[in-house]
């Protein structure tokens, strides 16, 4: 395959990506911005971010933090902060909300968080749950395509699904370009019945946006849905109470209409099974690359909790049937010293 994704702050080969002495890099003592004049142009434009700026921001935000909540190990280096300010479009205050909502979501779903490697969801990779496909779009979107339908509720806990969710958003954030352009998702529900429709569950249900919507540094400009069965309007009916505005509009239907979607994702970046040009879908090279990076996914989350004494907001605590005294234990793991702005 010779299209790449971007990882980290450059382009990675997927073909490469399986090199046996890879390794995690720790964050970059000064921050270098990888963006090109054309985004950093539209950073200015769609996100409030001035170039000139960019630095006495980040330092505005590390402020707070260390201010307002002190008790907050996470990382400080400019690049992370950066994910969090491009995602509220520099407002220091929301800014800081996303933050600690980000670390509030890994202590409120510990069947989630807790161990949080790829080795861990292989088998929801090798089913072919989900992918990110090779090529971004026009807009530079890359676009993570999941198969909902490929999952049977007898086989494993749904919450690997969001395992794998999870990983796959935290690789495709850590390049600039994406944090800029955002991505798009393609939701596949061939296959889907009422017993994938009905496990999740409300709970689960606002328990997932609630993380994507609220709690991670990702701009989602679109969810594109085709093939979806009749029952998906309860499928749907389930989530939208838990959207803003704004993402439910974002929300498009297709059916089995593949000029419909043509029309918001061109052929040219689609795999042959939804009529387009790239080829036939490839699940293995996101897979390998995801599990080639078990090494730095360690570092980042299997480590101590990082929220003692901090107050968790309400938007973030879920109440429920399945809340329980597992949302107390701390991550287990070693604190690589690579990462040692913690």
């Amino acid at each position: 395959m010779a299209e790449s994704v971007g990882l980290r702050s450059g382009s990675v080969n997927l073909t490469a990506a399986a090199e046996p002495n890879w390794s995690p890099e720790p964050p970059p003592a000064v921050y270098t911005c990888t963006l090109s004049p054309e985004l950093v142009a539209k950073a200015r434009e769609e996100l409030q971010e001035k170039p000139e700026w960019r630095l006495r921001d980040v330092q505005a935000l590390r402020d707070m933090i260390l201010k307002e909540q002190p008790n907050l190990r996470t990382r400080l280096d400019d690049a992370f902060l950066l994910r969090f300010l491009r995602a509220r479009k520099f407002d220091y205050d929301r800014a800081l909300q996303l933050l600690v909502n980000y670390h509030a979501g890994h202590k409120a779903w510990p069947e989630v968080f807790q161990d949080l490697k790829p080795s861990m969801v292989k088998h929801v990779l090798d089913l072919g749950f989900l992918t990110v496909l090779p090529r971004p779009d026009p807009n530079g979107r890359y676009i993570l395509c999941l198969r909902p339908g490929k999952w049977k509720p007898n086989d494993y806990p749904f919450v690997d699904n969001v395992r794998a969710l999870y990983l796959t958003l935290e690789k495709l954030i850590q390049p600039e370009e994406t944090q800029v352009n955002g991505i798009v998702i393609l939701a596949d529900y061939t296959g889907v019945g009422m017993s994938q429709a009905s496990n999740p569950g409300p709970f689960l249900a606002k328990k997932v946006v609630s993380i994507l919507q609220d709690g991670f540094p990702i701009r989602i400009k679109a969810v594109n849905i085709i093939n979806e069965p009749r029952i998906f309007k309860g499928i749907f009916a389930v989530i939208k109470p838990f959207l803003k505005e704004k993402m439910a509009e974002r929300y498009m239907l297709h059916s089995s209409d593949l000029r419909s979607l043509h029309r918001n994702i061109p052929r040219s970046v689609l795999p042959e099974e939804y009529g387009g040009t790239a080829g036939q879908l490839d699940m293995r090279a996101w897979s390998r690359l995801l599990l080639d990076s078990e090494e730095e996914f360690i570092v980042e989350f299997c480590q101590p909790d990082p929220l003692e004494g901090v107050v968790l907001p309400e938007s973030m605590l879920f109440h429920g049937e399945e809340a329980s005294g597992q949302d107390e234990e701390a991550f287990r793991g070693l604190r690589s010293p690579l990462y040692s702005c913690y």
